[in-house]
């Protein structure tokens, strides 16, 4: 076989897979074929981008690898395959083709970007034809995910369809030397989108034709009538870019408050948006890694540490913000429209803003013109609307920074659906229907699973339906139909009941997963670790169904490399839990049960017992005695409750994990008492060979005697949290070593616990371990379904589990 002569011009086929649509890949190779004088083109179809290109040999590699070193910055190259095809004698020049939509998608969607610095430059440049303009973008940014309708990513496949280019738009979309080069949701104020402000007053008539601006104010002045709206102490419902959010003056607690009240929001903490980090470090200390993660292209909710308040400096926000607790959620501007809501002339430049999803507590965000003006009405004094379609919802991502890496806590806008890798090459095709709590699903196939966007928590009929149109969406996206259905093991789980019903009308085998058994999967598939080598982790949360029947909360399990066995090694000690789902709204049911196992007396001094009334201690003594309406739990999570509700903390809960979050929040203010015998924990075993139990029992004497001392909560906080960590990093340790073991994991809700987490890796880190925490996935119930459809795609293969 003779080789070609490397005069002769040679021609190569490359498929490149991985987040490549819509993040400006076409332009990009464009752009380095005439760079390089080559010839052919480039295509997007449902497995990628396709190209064909045509040149010298030693231009081809130049071209190569271009590709795999000098990709856009949006875009994530998964492979770079090529081979070699007959030249064309014919070809000139180089060309983007039209899109293929003839085979199965496998490509990956790219997530809704933030504005890009040239964009914001533009939006503020007054000799710019998108001055001020509220839906400018480029290649580089804008939305992508929430404007989708299906693949290949192009712009007749967007609801931005409906708005035809005018002639200076086209000739940016048709310019390869231009930024705008197929940006898809390219437009201007001439062929763009259009902003109108609306009166609540005026909303009923609004929705006869909510997706025209009719004589309502807009542009320019719809912008001044919502400033102005905020100025007064309004509430303003406005369209983003996956919903709608719900507005107002961080600094003015009527506002605030009445918020709070309409939207039956509790005392769960509001997010702000602020127009600059230098704005962010006056609310907040933000530290370098913080600093990335609030201005990244993403641009999620980073929760901050507050600045403390000092008698000259009080802080500017309402009270109400984030009662209780020592952390705020910050945002920056993410699209033009927040952008121009920080008018730099007027004191909304200094003006931080409430900005919460657009949603009464536990329902969906609100996503069209007629869906808010309906269901906001009630909370809402104003309307900020856009006819810019939103296909589906995607709220706000939010994270934290733990160790200078970021921990995300709602994997949603910026962020899904960007893919994982799936590591069963011939496994089955899987839905994973997720949590009840955090609501979200998976969809694995080979190469990727796919994960949702945060839908929220199944008690809400309207929350299911959000989830059945989203998994329609992404069904249509990737034309999956999935060959098994995962759920939680829990029998009684909504989203159980849901996989049921789906799997009888499919004609699917269901698989059920425990639950902390998914999470530990979870983190193996966020680290990429699926394989051969078996993973110990402790497993934290609030409540999950155990095999038993009981409910686990605090345990060590000991996961096969496969993910699809565990084994478990350890856990807290049980004990019953008074009332059930009562215990979790009322921390001081944990506190009271948690005494009673331990045998200490219900003194009349404890503050758990001081805020439960005698009728009420009566009925949980007698449910404790008989077992009536007890459920065993092992729950970390209602531990924090117990403590919390011991030092007077918290005695009831209007929010999933506030007894903890402000447990937290007051430990993060002291350090443990000194000259004092150490808060601990016990270590025993039922029985020989069985689990190795974490007993708290010494805990309570240890913090009434201190408490009576009249030692400061913020000492006690940190001194549970530091034994807390101790405990659990010497039962690691002590169960690794005799396997053999150098890498643990921590999952569950419980690690979202920056303290803790820090102290417990710390621990294990220093004893030589290798510790895995999350890094894409929420250690909470939102990371759980990608968990689930792992275990389900190896127990449904039968594949062997290597210990």
């Amino acid at each position: 076989m003779s080789l070609p002569a490397p005069h002769l011009p040679q021609r190569r086929r490359f498929l490149v897979q991985g987040v490549v649509q819509g993040v400006g890949f076409r332009p990009f190779v464009h752009a380095t074929a005439d760079r390089l004088g080559l010839a052919g083109w480039v295509a997007n179809d449902p497995s990628g981008v396709v190209i064909e290109v045509q040149g010298p040999p030693d231009q081809l590699l130049a071209f190569r690898r271009a590709l795999r070193d000098d990709a856009p910055p949006l875009a994530t190259l998964v492979s770079i395959t090529d081979e070699a095809i007959p030249p064309d004698a014919a070809a000139i020049g180089f060309t983007i083709l039209p899109s293929r939509a003839d085979a199965t998608p496998i490509t990956p969607v790219p997530p809704d970007i933030a504005t890009c610095d040239a964009c914001f430059r533009e939006l503020a440049d007054p000799t710019d034809r998108r001055y001020r303009y509220p839906f400018l973008n480029c290649t580089d940014c804008g939305p992508r995910f929430t404007i989708l309708k299906r693949l290949p990513y192009d712009r007749p496949h967007t609801t931005m369809a409906r708005f035809p280019l005018c002639p200076a738009c086209r000739r940016e979309y048709e310019n390869p030397h231009d930024r705008r080069f197929h940006a898809q949701p390219i437009a201007c104020p001439r062929c763009g989108p259009t902003l109108w402000f609306v009166p609540a007053s005026d909303a009923s008539r609004a929705a006869q034709h909510p997706d025209s601006p009719g004589s309502w104010p807009r542009g320019e002045a719809a912008l001044t009538q919502t400033r102005q709206a905020l100025d007064l102490g309004r509430i303003v419902a406005l369209k983003g870019v996956g919903g709608f959010h719900l507005a107002c003056d961080a600094r003015n607690e009527p506002a605030v408050s009445r918020l709070r009240a309409l939207k039956g929001r509790g005392d769960k903490p509001f997010a702000l948006m602020v127009p600059s980090l230098d704005h962010a470090r006056r609310l907040a200390q933000v530290n370098d890694a913080e600093a990335l993660a609030l201005s990244g292209r993403d641009r999620p909710i980073v929760l901050l540490r507050r600045r403390a308040e000092a008698h000259d400096a009080p802080s500017p926000l309402a009270p109400s913000v984030a009662p209780g607790l020592a952390q705020l959620g910050i945002m920056l501007p993410y699209s033009p429209l927040h952008s121009l809501l920080f008018d730099e002339h007027e004191d909304a430049a200094d003006r931080p803003l409430v900005m919460t999803s657009g949603n009464r507590s536990d329902e969906p965000i609100a996503i069209a013109n007629a869906e808010a003006l309906d269901r906001l009405a009630p909370i809402a004094d104003a309307f900020l609307l856009h006819d810019r379609p939103i296909q589906v919802p995607c709220d706000d991502s939010v994270l934290q920074v733990v160790n200078d890496q970021p921990l995300p806590l709602r994997r949603s806008r910026g962020i899904a659906p960007l893919p994982l890798p799936w590591p069963i090459p011939d496994g089955p095709t899987v839905l994973a229907v997720g949590a009840e709590l955090k609501g979200t699903f998976c969809l694995a196939r080979p190469p990727f699973a796919l994960v949702s966007q945060h839908l929220g928590d199944w008690g809400d009929l309207a929350t299911q339906d959000a989830f059945e149109r989203s998994l329609d969406h992404m069904q249509i996206l990737f034309q999956i139909d999935p060959q098994v259905i995962a759920c939680d093991l829990h029998p009684d789980a909504l989203s159980s009941r849901w996989a049921e019903r789906l799997a009888a009308s499919l004609k699917r085998p269901l698989v059920r997963v425990q639950h902390h058994h998914a999470h530990a999967a979870s983190l193996l598939l966020d680290h990429d670790r699926v394989g051969s080598t078996p993973l110990l982790a402790w497993v934290c949360d609030g409540t999950g169904y155990g095999p038993d029947g009981t409910i686990w909360g605090g345990e060590c399990l000991l996961l096969s490399g496969d993910g699809a066995r565990f084994d478990r090694l350890a856990h807290l000690s049980p004990i019953p839990l008074p009332g059930g789902d009562l215990a979790i709204r009322h921390p001081s049911r944990s506190a009271l049960a948690h005494l009673w196992a331990a045998g200490i007396p219900w003194d009349d001094d404890l503050p758990c017992v001081q805020t439960t009334s005698p009728a009420e201690r009566r009925v949980i003594r007698h449910q404790l005695e008989t077992g009536l309406n007890c459920v065993a739990t092992t729950s970390l999570g209602r531990l924090f409750d117990a403590v919390a509700a011991l030092l007077g903390v918290r005695s009831s809960a209007t929010f999933e994990g506030q007894a903890a979050l402000e447990l937290e929040s007051l430990a993060a203010l002291g350090t443990p008492p000194l000259n004092a015998p150490p808060c601990s924990f016990a270590q025993r075993s039922a029985t020989p060979s069985g689990p190795i139990l974490l007993d708290p029992a010494p805990l309570w004497p240890w913090l009434i005697h201190h408490l009576r001392r009249g030692t400061p909560l913020p000492h006690l906080a940190a001194a549970f949290h530091h034994a807390l960590a101790d405990a659990l990093a010497s039962i690691a340790s002590d169960l690794a070593r005799p396997r053999s073991l150098t890498t643990l994991g921590l999952t569950g809700g419980v690690f979202q616990n920056p303290l803790l987490t820090t102290r417990t890796a710390s621990l294990l880190r220093a004893d030589g371990f290798e510790v895995l925490t999350h890094r894409h996935l929420p250690p909470n119930d939102g990371g759980l379904s990608p968990g689930q459809a792992l275990v389900a795609a190896r127990q449904r293969l039968h594949l062997p589990s290597p210990q």
